[in-house]
């Protein structure tokens, strides 16, 4: 979400949006959106889901508090 804020052109969210990974037609309609920030997070959550956080590297908060809840 920091850096949606940070970007502040179609042409620059685009770009971004396209470096990542993401499909044409998604790229399109996102960068294209009107929607304010808070509107836009659930877009951004469906199109960089937990797979993609997880082929970055990041671990999922909710899998280690669960994995720690069981082991009491």
């Amino acid at each position: 979400m920091c850096v949606w804020k940070q970007c502040k052109r179609v042409r620059t969210r685009y770009r971004e949006l396209r470096a990542l990974g993401l499909p044409e037609r998604v790229v399109h309609i996102m960068a294209n959106a009107r929607k304010g920030y808070w509107r836009m997070s659930r877009q951004l959550n469906n199109a960089l889901n937990n797979a993609y956080w997880q082929s970055q590297g990041l671990k999922s908060l909710t899998e280690r508090y669960h994995r720690i809840r069981q082991a009491w």
